[in-house]
């Protein structure tokens, strides 16, 4: 457990002695503002707007502001994401810093922040946040959750975690959180586990760690790595132009715990004799893949062909793993090694 000191009683020399956060903005809803002429939300609020919003935090920490981009999280890509690992370890890097937290587009928030977990040489805390409304609703999520991560991020206890995803006031695991609704403010969870902690206005309460932390940090990214989700009836044509195209790589996302249509199967094989990796997950959002079946179409038949098994993890972040992963090897048995936990 950490206590928030509130400092507005403190003296301005205490205040100088108050921890540094650094506030990367890269886009997203919280910094969106409802335009008349378009009839929607469009990136309209710059970093130091975003935290004029939040005055609070004065008493909080000493902030600074990096702009990284501003656009909407659907536009964010994995190369994008290497450049904001690599700005958030030279931030972190500065004695001076004592966590980062990041503003971010809710719609791809769960994939860069799991990237950033990978990836990040820093063990200082680091925070994902966002909003699901734009900084003109009339109630706007934005500046408390702004100040929940910023919370989370002076909290000593947060160090060592992994990166932390902040948003209505509860921490998740990046390992573990997803967005669950298309527009509910509470709409990131983690349906297995649940929250690791929560923050209250005056402590932040973790009260469990990730034991999955792992790091994979390769040089080069390999992004021609590409995701397919099973539906009834499919077949192998998807997997037909992706051999064609000489993908690096493919992620299919299974029917429970891992069974597909016969001709999913007969695509998975034409893409390993191809070379081609295949990672197994599941599109089902709780439980892992498991060979418990054995008939034709299940993961226990198409073991032999040499799938690689994504335990729990979804196929969206089973796909950024895999990028990674590649950078490093395109040996079957040792990429597997990174997906056994």
């Amino acid at each position: 457990m950490c206590r928030i000191q509130n400092n507005d009683s403190y003296t301005r020399s205490v205040r100088v002695a108050m921890k540094t956060v650094v506030v990367i903005t890269t886009g997203g809803t919280i910094a969106m503002k409802y335009d008349p002429v378009t009839d929607g939300l469009i990136p309209a609020v710059s970093g130091t707007d975003l935290l004029d919003a939040v005055p609070a935090l004065q008493a909080i920490a000493n902030i600074e502001v990096a702009e990284f981009s501003n656009v909407p999280s659907g536009y964010i890509t994995p190369a994008m994401m290497k450049q904001l690992a690599a700005l958030v370890d030279q931030i972190a890097a500065r004695a001076d810093v004592s966590g980062v937290v990041i503003t971010h587009g809710t719609d791809t928030l769960e994939e860069t922040a799991y990237f950033l977990d990978l990836t990040l040489q820093t063990t200082k805390p680091v925070c994902v946040t966002g909003a699901m409304r734009g900084a003109s609703d009339t109630s706007p999520d934005g500046p408390g959750n702004i100040l929940a991560a910023v919370k989370t991020a002076v909290c000593n206890e947060a160090a060592g975690q992994g990166v932390l995803v902040v948003l209505n006031d509860e921490i998740h695991a990046a390992l573990e959180v997803m967005k669950t609704h298309a527009t509910s403010l509470n709409t990131f969870a983690s349906p297995v586990w649940g929250p690791i902690g929560h923050v209250y206005f005056d402590r932040v309460v973790l009260k469990r760690r990730s034991l999955k932390l792992q790091k994979i940090q390769p040089d080069q990214l390999v992004d021609d790595v590409h995701l397919l989700k099973v539906v009834a009836g499919m077949d192998e044509f998807l997997f037909q132009c992706l051999i064609q195209k000489q993908a690096k790589g493919i992620v299919v996302e299974a029917l429970g715990c891992g069974n597909v249509p016969l001709g999913v199967k007969k695509g998975i094989e034409l893409a390993r004799k191809a070379g081609i990796p295949v990672v197994l997950a599941t599109r089902v959002y709780g439980g892992r893949v498991v060979p418990a079946y054995s008939y034709e179409g299940s993961a226990h038949s198409m073991v032999e062909s040499g799938i690689v098994l994504a335990g729990e993890l979804t196929g969206q972040k089973a796909r950024l793993k895999l990028m990674l992963v590649l950078g490093l090897t395109t040996d079957t048995d040792t990429i597997r090694t990174y997906f056994d936990h």
